[in-house]
């Protein structure tokens, strides 16, 4: 539908951006801090970009207070950052370390102090290597207990101010990658062990937002979800039923369980049938039931196009992480659906979609299954920037994704999508897991590179002001439709 006139944005909504922790951080050994998996994993030659990890990253545990005043400065309404569990429990459990909690406290203390409202991560992809070492970390139901009672330790020290909570990130991408295509720790190959970890990692968010009621009442939690709409190729029946096995297998085994606590029936019978299906055990349904979230959360960066693919077809391809356009590889699963190139979109020099509409598309499909308010918790625009004579840093293409993806929200809000925010990827700089540091997101860059040594000063960019001036106009300078 086309509007003749956009709703505004809520005069409450958090105009945002994110990071996690093992990106942006740094003091990988420091204040007491246990190892994680992604400490380890990018020690294994050629896992990434020219070997970066993130022993440093962009040195945020150190300038927090510095990135804050920027913050500070552009008026930002909300920041969602990550807690690095190995930080507060150097080996997963047992003994609590009291600096890593003195971190973060003062941390949230600095974000409330410039009245932004801080968005706690709960976990985003950094498990402590002890867990992992002890029982194969997700690979066993002992971590449900282990992640709730690191949880519960966030709600009783921070649960007095911090009132927006985001239990799992992108639960997707780190048991898909983790375990089918290796790409991220431990790096198995597993279809079987995949939808078993999977599910316990359900089980695990179901039960800290379960618990999340006793100590934070007045808060919200969701988990945030990476979500690729899927388009069909044509309107060829194959392709569109190829479309909607996609969005089966790839978006609602996800969120109707986060949601309604049940696997879509479809995509069970499925792997099911191929003797993949997780093991379920008593009160396994019932837990998942009871940890229906206060919002989805959306990180949101491109849809996703597909045809039919016969039995004998295409599996599995390759990513870009190079940033040389036009290296990525189509993926499927036979018999099911195949990835295809969709000629009306442009794409990034990492082979990503643009397309500002796919996301109103997104935001209506989860409005009118889920029928919950939607925190965007991550949208942004990873490329090359150049710094100029002078410092400038003109990165126009970084305002016109942004611009059209938030005038897509602002659409999606017209046609009646209950949104709470909007949070960029991401406000600095940071360490992109697999691409280095040449990837790069932020409204301020950090002057951090794969090679040699920098000083990691912060330069804000033109989006910097951009962004500035759409949080004080509440978002109306980018209505244009009575223009």
């Amino acid at each position: 539908m086309i509007h003749k006139h956009l709703k505004p944005y809520p005069t409450n909504f958090l105009w945002g951006s994110a990071s996690a922790a093992y990106q942006v951080e740094g003091a990988w050994d420091k204040g007491g801090k246990g190892p994680s998996n992604w400490d380890l994993f990018v020690r294994i030659p050629g896992k990434t970009f020219k070997g970066t990890t993130g022993d440093v990253a962009v040195d945020h545990y150190n300038r927090f207070r510095e990135d804050v005043q920027l913050m500070a400065e552009m008026g930002l309404k909300a920041y969602r950052f990550s807690v690095s569990w190995a930080r507060i429990f150097p080996k997963g459990k047992g003994e609590l370390n009291k600096e890593g909690i003195r971190f973060y406290d003062e941390l949230i203390n600095e974000l409330i102090k410039y009245n932004i409202e801080p968005i706690l991560t709960i976990y985003h992809w950094d498990l402590p290597q002890a867990l992992q070492d002890e029982y194969g970390g997700w690979e066993s139901r002992q971590i449900i207990e282990d992640f709730t009672n690191y949880a519960v330790t966030l709600y009783e020290h921070f649960g007095d101010r911090v009132k927006y909570w985001v239990s799992l990130n992108e639960q997707n991408i780190f048991t898909s990658f983790g375990y089918r295509t290796a790409l991220h720790p431990p790096g198995v190959k597993n279809e079987e062990l995949y939808y078993q970890v999977n599910h316990h990692a359900n089980l695990a968010n179901a039960s800290a937002i379960k618990e999340f009621r006793k100590f934070v009442p007045n808060g919200k939690i969701g988990p945030s979800f990476a979500y690729s709409p899927a388009y069909a190729a044509s309107s060829k029946p194959e392709d569109v039923l190829a479309a909607e096995n996609a969005e089966e297998f790839n978006s609602h085994w996800w969120m109707d369980v986060y949601a309604w606590g049940i696997y879509p029936k479809a995509a069970w019978d499925y792997i099911a049938e191929k003797g993949l299906a997780p093991k379920l055990e008593d009160g396994d349904l019932e837990l998942l039931k009871e940890g229906k979230p206060d919002f989805m959360g959306v990180n949101y960066y491109q849809t996703t196009t597909f045809e039919s693919n016969p039995l004998d077809g295409v599996s599995e391809g390759q990513m870009n992480t190079s940033g040389k356009k036009g290296t990525s590889q189509d993926t499927g699963i036979p018999g099911v659906y195949k990835t295809v190139k969709n000629e009306h979109l442009e794409r990034t020099n990492w082979d990503w979609n643009i397309d500002p509409t796919g996301l109103r598309v997104g935001l209506r499909r989860i409005t009118n299954r889920y029928q919950l308010p939607i925190l965007i918790s991550e949208n942004g625009l990873g490329e090359y920037d150049k710094v100029e004579p002078g410092d400038v840093i003109n990165d126009d293409y970084r305002i016109a994704y942004l611009g059209s993806h938030l005038k897509a929200v602002q659409e999606a809000i017209s046609d009646g999508v209950e949104m709470l925010g909007y949070c960029t990827w991401s406000f600095t700089d940071l360490l992109s897991w697999l691409n280095g540091f040449q990837k790069r997101y932020g409204f301020v860059y950090v002057n951090q590179h794969e090679e040699g040594e920098h000083d990691l000063r912060r330069i804000k960019k033109r989006s910097f002001y951009w962004y500035k001036e759409v949080i004080e106009a509440n978002g109306r300078n980018l209505m244009d439709d009575d223009k």
